[in-house]
């Protein structure tokens, strides 16, 4: 059995990957961009006798919340960025080139701006074999099928600069052999869409098959990336905030609400969120709340797209545990103010006799014979600006998603609107944003959405 520990950890709501590493005869390990539970991290080294006495940082993460600071509350592990991070809490700064030492295993910083300016790939390597590293992570630089967005700091243009040169002139100077771990999968908003669920890939396979490392000119690729990049989130700056420091180390309270509580924390402002499935919501639930179901990959990514900075959030599940599921998920995006849950789920609710609201559900291969027998119909079309220019219905609105805390110019609310996406996710938050803004008559588009017409034989408009 080898001596080295290497264990990747996934965040699936996210898709963001993490590293436990270390050498199982010395006993010692360590932690790379940890997530903020870091339960898993604590069991894993539990049981096999280690001792996590480092967490290593590539970067200072702007889409969750990183778990560095538990870890240190947890273990006593010493803390370590690039020293361009500017972190705030105690750490030890790393320059490119810094090697650790874990027993046997080496690491070594190599830096790979762009990202961010402080971004950090790290080598390892077996000091029994050799000096020759057998993989690199490359948290948000290199991707299996993508590279990382370069806006998230820096103006886009120097950050493109950036991460061509740390691809070119850094990662792909690697051997071919080389292992490529990434800190995110297919799903995250910190890459495109090319972006694989693969859990990892080779420098070879990347340099081979990767789109977007054939093109060698620069400033070509720079303008390629550029003109790619999908909308900012808004949350990304407090999250940075959040992970430079000072260290969050503690969880946050979600008391119980009985519903009268919860009314007067949504008239109070707070946010009402239903994680149930679509299917439940949309057949019945809390006059104004939105949905963003916790079985449904990205929920963290949309509240944190939604939820106003320092506003409350309620969070109502089929029971308790669905809202202690949804908070963890929460925090980890930043979200720190909970009003509280709906303590028993939305059953309490009904057993109450309060009202309920429902929204009409309509498949996809409906939706065109809907629009010929209902002339007041309006379609909005929520997915992303890029989707909607590549081909998109008929005379159909346009908003994504996450821009529907406002109506959109164009649309009557007097009027029925069918939301559509691409699958029925988005469409289902698209569907509870309109009807809390006051449009009389909601329809949800299901199974199936643009590309399902499309296949159907109804003209695009591009």
């Amino acid at each position: 059995m080898s001596r080295m520990l290497f264990r990747q950890v996934i965040h699936e709501d996210l898709g963001c990957a993490s590293y436990l590493v270390g050498d199982r005869d010395a006993g010692v390990a360590a932690v790379v961009d940890p997530r903020f539970d870091v339960a898993e991290y604590l069991s894993l080294a539990r049981y096999l006798g280690m001792r996590i006495e480092h967490v290593l940082e590539t970067h200072t993460h702007a889409d969750h919340v990183s778990g560095h600071g538990r870890l240190a509350a947890a273990t006593g592990a010493t803390l370590h960025v690039h020293r361009l991070a500017e972190a705030e809490y105690e750490h030890e700064p790393f320059d490119d080139g810094w090697r650790l030492e874990l027993g046997g295993l080496a690491i070594t910083a190599l830096h790979t701006p762009g990202h961010r300016p402080e971004h950090t790939s790290f080598l390892l390597a077996e000091t029994e074999r050799g000096e020759q590293p057998w993989a690199v992570l490359t948290g948000d630089t290199l991707f299996a099928g993508d590279v990382a967005r370069t806006d998230l700091a820096i103006e886009a243009h120097a950050g493109a600069r950036e991460i061509f040169r740390s691809l070119h002139e850094r990662l792909l100077a690697l051997d071919d052999t080389t292992e490529v771990w990434p800190a995110h999968l297919g799903g995250s908003m910190c890459g495109g869409p090319g972006m694989d669920l693969k859990v990892s890939s080779t420098i070879g396979w990347e340099r081979r098959h990767n789109a977007r490392l054939q093109e060698r000119d620069a400033e070509r690729w720079v303008e390629q990336s550029v003109a790619a990049l999908g909308p900012q989130p808004p949350s990304f700056e407090r999250i940075v905030m959040l992970n430079r420091g000072p260290l969050i180390v503690g969880g946050a309270e979600l008391p119980p609400l009985e519903p009268r509580q919860v009314e007067l924390a949504a008239a109070a402002g707070a946010m009402v969120v239903d994680v149930r499935t679509d299917v439940q919501f949309d057949d019945a639930h809390i006059p104004g709340a939105i949905v963003i179901p916790i079985r449904q990959a990205g929920f963290g990514t949309k509240l944190a797209w939604l939820l106003a900075p320092g506003q409350a959030v309620v969070l109502v599940g089929r029971d308790d545990d669905d809202a202690e599921h949804a908070a963890a998920l929460a925090l980890a995006v930043g979200a720190r103010r909970f009003a509280g849950r709906l303590a028993g789920g939305m059953t309490s609710w009904r057993a109450e006799g309060h009202e309920v609201a429902r929204i009409e559900r309509l498949a996809a291969a409906d939706l065109s014979a809907r629009r010929a027998s209902d002339g007041e119909l309006q379609v909005l079309d929520v997915r992303e600006e890029g989707e909607w220019r590549a081909g998109h219905l008929r005379d159909s609105l346009h908003a994504p998603y996450h821009e529907l805390l406002e109506l959109p110019d164009g649309l009557d609310p007097e009027r029925p609107v069918a939301a559509i996406c691409a699958s029925g996710q988005r469409s289902a938050v698209a569907a509870s944003l309109l009807a809390s803004r006051g449009v009389r008559e909601v329809v949800h588009v299901v199974h199936g959405g643009v590309g399902t017409l499309a296949r159907a034989g109804e003209p695009l408009v591009s």
